[in-house]
């Protein structure tokens, strides 16, 4: 069955650990769930780790039907999926969360919710717009039984970094500080600014095979 090499599954993790970023969200998460009791606040850590997993692997298996279905072809979505990535890795340079993630409306509505680890933290500010399109834009490269269920196993383990970076969010937030967080978003917005131009350059040259 064709596949793609280890180095793309381990560029694809990357990918999607520097988007979703689980340390950089811990004091949004801390925030959002200060009022809660120990039991509620990994209750919450755990149901924001079940909806990324759930949501993306909903895309990984649906993306390429929903672009089929609208008639957008993946060159297109390339360059747009590239634009979004490149926008949210230039607040992330600034140590800020992206306004595509979470809007400020989205998080005052977390107290009136009793799902708020599915929404705003699970989505859309962990599988928010850009970990779908770069789900996307990576199921599409192989038609493989084998190659999807590798991207299943990433999107799972994670999911399993993003629990277990909530379970530890006190003492992360301790041992790392405000400025050890913010300059590891930093560190993960340069490389997702590197993951949008990728995604943007090999879209120009889908759309436009004379640029190759």
């Amino acid at each position: 069955m064709e596949t793609g090499s280890w180095n793309e599954y381990l560029k694809f993790f990357a990918a999607l650990l520097a988007i979703v970023n689980p340390v950089g969200a811990i004091p949004i998460f801390i925030n959002l769930t200060a009022e809660q009791a120990d039991e509620d606040r990994r209750k919450t850590g755990r149901m924001a780790a079940v909806s990324v997993a759930a949501i993306l692997a909903v895309v990984l298996f649906t993306g390429e039907s929903v672009l089929d279905f609208f008639g957008i072809t993946v060159g297109s979505f390339r360059v747009g999926g590239g634009i979004l990535i490149l926008l949210m890795a230039i607040s992330m340079l600034h140590a800020r969360v992206s306004q595509v993630k979470q809007t400020e409306e989205e998080v005052s509505d977390f107290a009136d919710r009793e799902t708020g680890g599915v929404v705003p933290l699970g989505t859309p500010l962990l599988a928010g717009p850009g970990a779908i399109s770069t789900v996307i834009l990576y199921a599409q490269r192989y038609s493989s039984s084998l190659h999807y269920i590798i991207l299943l196993a990433v999107i799972v383990v994670l999911a399993l970094l993003t629990w277990l970076c909530f379970r530890m969010a006190p003492v992360l937030a301790k041992v790392l500080g405000k400025t050890g967080i913010n300059v590891f978003t930093r560190i993960m917005g340069l490389f997702m600014a590197a993951v949008g131009v990728e995604f943007i350059a090999n879209g120009l040259r889908q759309l436009f095979p004379l640029l190759g």
